[in-house]
């Protein structure tokens, strides 16, 4: 163990990995309850999604320790499963099942783009403050999405106002089967809720909790604010514990849901329904590419965030990263490693597996070797054992968690010069956009095209990156696309 994980070289020890290994899956275990939520919305069976979170969780963290030897931990990433749901699924009109393919082909590119110097461009191409912002936007779409689920806002919706019930004109709409949905125009305002609600107030009562927790700095705090919400909920009879199939929800019939997700992407239903309809194409590539890139991001800033301070990855390490190709440095290989695990995430049946910067938590303890990693993809194997216990978790236990992770990301709109219009201007696009359009694509496109707009008036165009300009070009073409369907 010492040899191959290298504990003196790392002025480490075996407890202290131990420990750092535990601590990190405390910091970032919400994720088994929150990822079943979001999904489960897409029509995914919730219990597949549980065991599918623990499985490519402990698969991918156990590979980015032992190829890489580096303390960081991957699960299937908060934005991204926001992403796969609200504007794959639900705005985009994908199936679940074409939407897992398309995170497996996102998951090939990663590798491709990780074993070539088409990395390089791509990172490179990018300025560094939209990478900020697109980090930023994801936060606030995160949190806005939290909010949401904790019903603190109320919608008021008039007659003039509404385009369409149940996808067709208002006067010709057939409500016999009830309202699925109603869309509206800008009009529609928001409000906060007044707080009859008791999920409302249990929420509210989560979100005091955990924000107290992590001021106080209590291992596990998110962990912690679920489960305590969630007792609450109980009691007050926000959950219906009667109403509840414990036998249904336990862990056999867990792993017989398993096999509704697991490798769908190679049945009928998944790739080959993918690449159906030539029609869909660019459409299809432009999200496999969104996919990509927040993944990407996502992964790049925790390693360079986390990693720079502590020793753990280099000087020479980032600058191979974006000079250099294969596996030359630690770094590489942790990218690596990240990729693969969002195909197998895949291959499982969840979202995009990334990087989580929790990781964070289990370094600031002493993780420094991928024996970390290794101990916190037990820990998620173990947990595999509270699949009776999903079911009971509400919306009002989970949304905190999703407001804080918001908070936390957002801290990146600090490393943006707002003093610099030309910076803010893009910036303010890619980010706020994902949250008033709800849609992390349109906030990237948003944010592009601006940058765009912004270098060609500034007589600036030819320093804009051809990728970038490729990637501008078929935003537009999608919107135009989208505006004649």
């Amino acid at each position: 163990m010492e040899n191959f994980f290298k504990l003196k070289e790392n002025n480490t020890t075996v407890a202290r990995e131990i420990t750092a290994g535990i601590t990190t899956f405390l910091a970032m275990s919400y994720i088994i309850f929150v990822n079943p939520a979001m999904l489960s919305q897409t029509g995914m069976p919730s219990q597949a999604v549980f065991l599918a979170t623990i499985f490519a969780a402990a698969a991918s963290t156990l590979a980015i320790g032992l190829i890489a030897n580096v303390p960081y931990a991957l699960a299937p990433g908060m934005g991204l499963n926001a992403f796969f749901t609200f504007t794959v699924v639900f705005g985009l009109g994908f199936t679940w099942q074409e939407a897992l393919s398309m995170v497996f082909l996102c998951g090939v590119l990663n590798v491709l783009l990780t074993v070539t110097k088409v990395r390089k461009l791509l990172i490179t191409a990018i300025p560094e403050s939209l990478q900020h912002a697109i980090s930023a936007g994801i936060g606030v779409f995160i949190g806005y999405v939290g909010i949401k689920n904790a019903d603190l806002l109320t919608f008021t919706v008039e007659g003039p106002q509404i385009l369409s019930i149940n996808n067709a004109a208002p006067a010709a709409a057939n409500l016999e089967g009830g309202i699925n949905t109603i869309v509206a125009n800008s009009g529609t305002l928001p409000a906060l809720a007044d707080f009859t609600n008791p999920a409302t107030l249990v929420a509210v009562f989560g979100l005091f909790l955990t924000i107290a927790l992590m001021l106080r700095k209590v291992k596990g705090d998110m962990l912690v604010g679920i489960v305590v919400t969630t007792l609450l909920a109980i009691v007050v009879g926000v959950v219906d514990l009667s109403a509840i199939d414990f036998a249904g929800n336990s862990l056999a019939n867990a792993f017989a849901d398993l096999s509704q997700t697991f490798l769908v992407i190679f049945k009928p239903e998944g790739l080959p329904s993918l690449f159906g309809d030539a029609s869909r194409l660019p459409l299809v590539l432009m999200t496999i590419f969104a996919f990509s890139l927040s993944d990407i991001f996502d992964t790049i800033g925790t390693f360079i965030g986390t990693g720079r301070k502590t020793g753990i990855f280099s000087a020479e390490d980032e600058k191979a990263l974006a000079e250099g190709s294969g596996f030359s440095s630690k770094m590489d290989k942790a990218l690596f490693g990240d990729s693969i695990g969002t195909i197998i995430g895949a291959l499982f049946g969840t979202s995009n597996t990334t990087t989580y910067v929790e990781s964070a938590a289990g370094i600031g303890a002493g993780g420094r070797t991928g024996l970390t990693a290794v101990v916190t993809a037990i820990c998620f194997v173990l947990s595999a054992f509270a699949a009776p216990l999903i079911s009971v978790v509400p919306a009002a236990a989970t949304a905190p968690a999703l407001i804080i992770v918001g908070i936390l990301m957002v801290g990146s709109f600090g490393d943006i010069n707002w003093n610099d219009f030309a910076e803010a201007a893009p910036a303010f696009f890619a980010s706020i956009f994902m949250g008033l359009t709800y849609s992390i694509s349109y906030g990237i496109a948003a944010g592009f095209i601006v940058y765009g707009l912004v270098k060609i008036v500034q007589g600036k165009a030819r320093e804009v990156h051809w990728i970038l300009w490729v990637s501008i070009v078929l935003f537009i073409l999608n919107f135009i696309i989208m505006a004649t369907l």
